[in-house]
């Protein structure tokens, strides 16, 4: 080898090039943020920050917690068949859903309990998503008002997700609540007529707000800033269900009505003028039964895993679907969506909308809004590099052509 090349001594204006460091950065956050280059990368992160408790909620679903897995699995399973030779310089991920438009086909899902993940909660959610221009939707299980919500981004399009109460009155005055703080649409969940068994929570012993026992304070060692957080900052509630007491699983079996039926949403539709998404659809006839009594939209949803086991997967599911309904009508999607790929695949099969949980909450828990802001940048640099290696430059222009299942038989 010595042979066939010559050597010198490199000439110190030939080494300067090479020789330019970047300075280091004292923000640890931003630092840490920006090493972050998936949703998975941010899901590393947030376990590392975030108690066993809380990041377990987050993470897990219901008991063997396949339906979450297999729900992931559809979406690796997807093959795309992209067109080459177009002119992809611009990617226009606007959307239009429920008569707004959006700049990405994607908005946050209502998660409960959110300050307990990370203390900015609801609020840096809110936040980021007025920034990135997608909707922010508030669980009824959420830890900060619906009015504080709106106040935090007054410019946002703030949503309010419905448990239907066996305190029917109590549930409506939370509706009329959402509506007075200038919240459109509506969205009720149906696919919880009991609590689905979490079994991480249970194991956990999860409460809200988390109660320090040995085990706590032991998992909080390596952890300080999260409990620095939580025993610095307002004390950790549900905003609409003040002064509860017990575990997470008590309080559902509490709230969640199981002698809800199709009337309740007929009498919701006539109580409520805005839109109404209708959440947990998963079957073709319930999702013909949801249109026919006033939905605007429906959303297929298997609650990310956590009340079904062995749930039906979404991603199968909306292509079926979609072949039943007219073609404006509203199919939206959730659970299982960890990358911008997802979004898309989602989309070419006919989704008009779609929704991220835990992706934003493992951002939240990484970094406060900040981390949700990347994770939001992360799903959105994926969409508009892969639209352009699909050669397509809008959402329009995604049809099922450009998507098929793996065949693992």
């Amino acid at each position: 080898m010595g042979k066939n090349v010559k050597r010198q001594f490199p000439k110190p204006s030939e080494l300067a090039p090479l020789l330019q460091f970047s300075l280091p950065t004292l923000r640890r956050k931003k630092r840490r943020l920006e090493k972050a280059y998936t949703i998975w990368d941010l899901r590393d992160i947030a376990k590392k920050r975030t108690p066993k408790g809380p990041f377990d909620y987050t993470d897990g679903s219901a008991e063997s917690e396949v339906s979450l897995e297999r729900a992931r699995q559809a979406y690796r399973d997807l093959e795309f068949i992209p067109s080459i030779l177009k002119d992809v310089s611009t990617a226009d991920l606007t959307r239009t859903a429920l008569g707004e438009t959006f700049a990405m086909p994607l908005g946050i899902a209502p998660t409960g309990f959110t300050r307990m993940m990370q203390t900015e909660g609801e609020i840096a959610g809110a936040r980021a998503a007025e920034k990135f221009g997608i909707p922010f939707t508030l669980s009824t299980l959420g830890t900060t008002t619906i009015e504080d919500v709106v106040a935090s981004a007054p410019g946002g399009r703030n949503w309010f997700q419905l448990y239907m109460w066996k305190d029917r009155e109590g549930s409506m005055a939370l509706v009329e609540r959402a509506k007075r703080a200038g919240v459109k649409n509506l969205v009720l969940t149906v696919d919880v007529p009991a609590a689905g068994q979490r079994i991480r929570d249970y194991r956990n012993g999860l409460t809200v707000p988390p109660r320090l026992t040995a085990g706590t304070v032991i998992n909080a060692i390596p952890r300080p800033a999260w409990w620095i957080n939580f025993l610095t900052t307002p004390s950790i509630e549900f905003a609409s269900m003040k002064n509860w007491e017990g575990t997470v699983g008590e309080l559902l079996d509490y709230m969640f009505d199981p002698t809800m039926t199709w009337e309740d949403l007929k009498w919701i539709r006539e109580q409520w003028d805005g839109t109404l998404t209708v959440k947990g659809i998963q079957n073709l006839e319930d999702a013909k039964m949801a249109a026919k009594l006033g939905a605007d939209a429906i959303l297929l949803s298997n609650h990310g895993g956590r009340q079904l086991d062995r749930a039906p997967i979404m991603l199968h599911l909306l292509a079926d679907i979609k072949k039943e309904f007219k073609k404006d009508y509203e199919i939206h999607i959730d659970t299982g969506i960890m990358h911008g790929a997802d979004v898309l695949a989602a989309v070419a099969l006919g989704a008009q909308f779609t929704y991220v949980g835990r992706a934003y909450l493992y951002g939240l828990m990484a970094g406060g809004q900040d981390g949700v802001e990347r994770a939001l940048e992360i799903m959105r640099t994926q969409m508009v590099r892969n639209m352009k290696l699909l050669g397509v430059n809008s959402l329009d222009e995604l049809t099922p052509k450009h998507v098929r299942f793996l065949n693992r038989q």
